[in-house]
């Protein structure tokens, strides 16, 4: 009896301490997320009413961090910094900024009399595709245009943000820094050697001849057809690059990169020196140290007492007027990232969070136009489709939709833009690769070769097929089946939206990647623009005259945010490890590269296999790519 009543005593015991640490978490929890909206709501108090209400002025400082994208991945919010904190997840994490409100920030500032110019310390900004590049240097002209200098200043720059420098009346290089122009590059991971030494079977099933994603684990390099047919389009987006350097310098195309014999040897004239280089070459205006440039900021800007240096505030810093997102008549979807069937994950476009937001735009009555901005290379059919068929229904509901493409609106990309009444793309938009493919590897050799074996009976031939089993040869043809037909599908729609024919298509489909120009050449788009540009269009189709932008910023929930957070934590730590322990780190980074390919890993997770994806799609810009 007393063992009995000791065992009892024991389980209450352990239930009211297990329930106490429940109540303590939870308590816990709300006073973290009590405190987060207090120090958001100061934090928002100072941004618009900085130092009790002192008005900012001298310098814009355009210092950007990280990467500039068209919605960023909620990784600033308060919440995830907490759950960061707390989980230890400090390594991966990059800062993203949005590239509206990097615009929206220097045309505000254009029109502010207390903003008297602007200064570029772009030493921290990492990427932002070709398109983005040129939409804030388009709000960089303007400011330069109304009087207001531009001062650059830098250590070093490299391509993407030697860009973003050209805009300045002036640019300032340490004496001892570089201009860092070499070309563009694209590079992949190819798989298939690899595969075949664990002994995976990839299976690759595709329609299109240059569609060069299944190349990762059918071959081990480019083939001869996907090597041209990126040459040429990689090709034109340099060629943009250095005319629009060219023109901002006023100097000649080979004055910036004069080509790689002809670089060595006009460095060679300066004795290795690249700053005397860059500002021999005429890429640079003044080379000094950083204590002379502060001092002729200072001599223009004014000195500040309270911050001990030049009179300056930065764009993270300076308030944006406020505006009312809760109503407007012209909607902002944006579609980011490979296209998934999930809810909502970092860095992917969420075809439930992308669907709601089309049909909230549908059946709101004050919305008279939708505006879709795509940014994405593809990824599921059936998402891509579902995401296609809410906007189809948005247009039948009479609402006008605008496509505006950002740096990439391939494959599932450019398949949810048919519905669109008008697309305007980039002349540096990587769009087209209309193709479908699905790439399944099984590894039943894998496991017999460690003693593991599969084995059961099946209904049909068709039936029990997964990773463990060979796959038949119906299953097979059924698989290559479904790919035609989904090509098919494909091209009919492309077809169907732009008044072609089937055959006209198909010449200008199978898989190929095109250039925002190459684009408008063949009618797969309607105009070459910006963002500006499609506002004015939704405007003009939906006769608006007095617009005001709703943007549909799909927010995650705390619960999906602190999983999201909990997954990364993991990953990054089992990298961590793998780095430290077991592998060098460019195998690490080779197995997180593995992690984005199909039927490597990757989190798309369509139900009959099927990807309209490009690859290939990059930035060729950021700075990883000239390393």
């Amino acid at each position: 009896m007393y063992v009995l009543l000791q065992v009892i005593t024991t389980i209450l015991h352990g239930t009211w301490r297990t329930l106490t640490l429940v109540r303590q978490f939870i308590l816990n929890i709300m006073f973290i997320l009590l405190v987060a909206v207090c120090v958001g709501l100061w934090f928002q108090n100072e941004r618009v009413h900085p130092g009790g209400g002192e008005r900012h002025k001298g310098a814009l400082i355009v210092n950007l961090k990280g990467t500039v994208v068209d919605k960023p991945a909620n990784n600033d919010s308060l919440l995830i910094k907490i759950c960061r904190k707390v989980l230890g997840n400090h390594g991966e994490y990059v800062k993203e900024t949005s590239l509206f409100q990097v615009v929206n920030t220097i045309r505000q500032a254009k029109n502010d009399p207390e903003i008297t110019g602007m200064v570029l310390d772009l030493a921290d900004f990492l990427s932002a595709d070709q398109p983005s590049l040129e939409y804030i240097g388009k709000a960089l002209g303007e400011f330069r245009n109304s009087g207001k200098p531009i001062y650059a200043v830098g250590s070093n720059y490299n391509q993407i943000q030697y860009y973003l420098a050209s805009f300045a009346n002036k640019i300032y290089l340490s004496t001892r820094g570089s201009v860092d122009i070499r070309g563009f590059s694209l590079n992949n991971f190819y798989y298939k050697s690899f595969l075949q030494k664990l002994k995976v079977h990839s299976h690759v099933f595709r329609v299109g001849a240059y569609k060069s994603a299944v190349e990762l684990v059918s071959r081990d390099n480019m083939s001869p057809e996907a090597r041209e047919a990126n040459r040429l389009w990689v090709m034109e987006l340099w060629n943009n690059y250095l005319q629009t350097l060219a023109k901002n310098r006023k100097t000649e195309i080979t004055q910036i990169f004069p080509g790689a014999k002809k670089f060595i040897e006009k460095l060679e004239a300066f004795h290795g020196d690249l700053a005397q280089y860059a500002k021999g070459s005429g890429l640079v205006d003044k080379l000094s140290t950083p204590a002379l440039i502060e001092k002729d900021l200072i001599d223009f800007f004014g000195w500040n007492e309270n911050t001990k240096n030049y009179y300056g505030v930065s764009l993270y810093d300076y308030p944006l007027k406020s505006t009312d997102n809760s109503s407007g008549n012209i909607a902002v979807i944006t579609v980011r990232g490979s296209i998934v069937n999930s809810q909502f994950t970092p860095d992917q476009a969420s075809t439930d969070s992308t669907i709601l937001d089309i049909r909230s735009a549908r059946l709101d009555p004050t919305i008279k136009a939708i505006i879709v901005r795509v940014n994405s290379p593809g990824g599921s059919v059936t998402a891509s489709e579902a995401i296609r068929s809410e906007l189809e229904a948005a247009r039948a509901s009479g609402k006008p939709i605008v496509v505006s493409m950002g740096g990439m609106a391939a494959s599932g990309g450019y398949w949810i833009a048919m519905p669109a009444n008008y697309i305007i793309a980039n002349q540096n938009t990587l769009t087209g690769s209309i193709g479908i493919f699905s790439v399944i590897n099984t590894i039943e050799d894998s496991l017999d070769s460690i003693g593991i074996h599969s084995d059961g009976i099946a209904m049909s031939t068709l039936s029990g097929m997964g990773n463990a089993q060979p796959l038949s040869e119906d299953f097979q043809k059924m698989m290559q089946l479904s790919i035609n037909h989904g090509y098919q599908d494909f091209i009919h729609l492309v077809a169907s939206s732009r008044n072609k024919t089937i055959d006209q298509i198909d010449r200008i489909a199978q898989g190929r990647i095109w250039s925002g120009r190459n684009a408008k050449k063949y009618d797969l788009v309607d105009a070459l623009g910006d963002f500006d540009d499609a506002l004015s269009k939704a405007a003009e189709l939906a006769h608006i005259s007095n617009i005001q932008l709703k943007w549909y910023d799909h927010e995650p929930c705390f619960l999906n945010l602190l999983c999201n957070q909990v997954t990364s934590s993991i990953d990054l730590a089992l990298l961590q490890t793998a780095s430290e322990v077991f592998l060098p780190t460019s195998i690490v980074n080779t197995i997180a590269d593995m992690k984005k390919q199909p039927g490597l890993g990757l989190s798309m997770n369509d139900p009959q296999h099927l990807y309209a994806l490009c690859l290939n799609c990059s930035d060729l810009t950021q700075s990883k790519s000239m390393q």
